[in-house]
């Protein structure tokens, strides 16, 4: 007889400040700027320059936006923070 373990049970967010998960569950109000959908996925990293932001991906219709302390960042400038420099 084949024992299959039990599934791990998620963990909800301990404070709104908690680092995004794609594991954890609850209620969502934040929508797609572009389409309005509420189907995101939203985490926090830090890009190469040590810059903390908060990423959003849409998947609706794939539109993408990064924040740092609040205030949304050009791609332009995220792709700059993310280039490693030529020493």
């Amino acid at each position: 007889m084949t024992v299959i373990p039990a599934q791990r049970v998620a963990r909800a967010a301990t404070s709104s400040t908690t680092p995004a998960s794609l594991t954890q569950t609850g209620p969502r109000t934040a929508s797609c700027p572009s389409c309005g959908s509420a189907r995101l996925t939203s985490l926090v990293m830090t890009l190469t320059d040590g810059t903390p932001v908060q990423f959003t991906s849409c998947h609706t219709c794939e539109h993408r936006t990064w924040s740092h302390q609040g205030e949304e960042l050009q791609f332009a400038d995220v792709i700059a923070r993310t280039t490693k420099q030529k020493v």
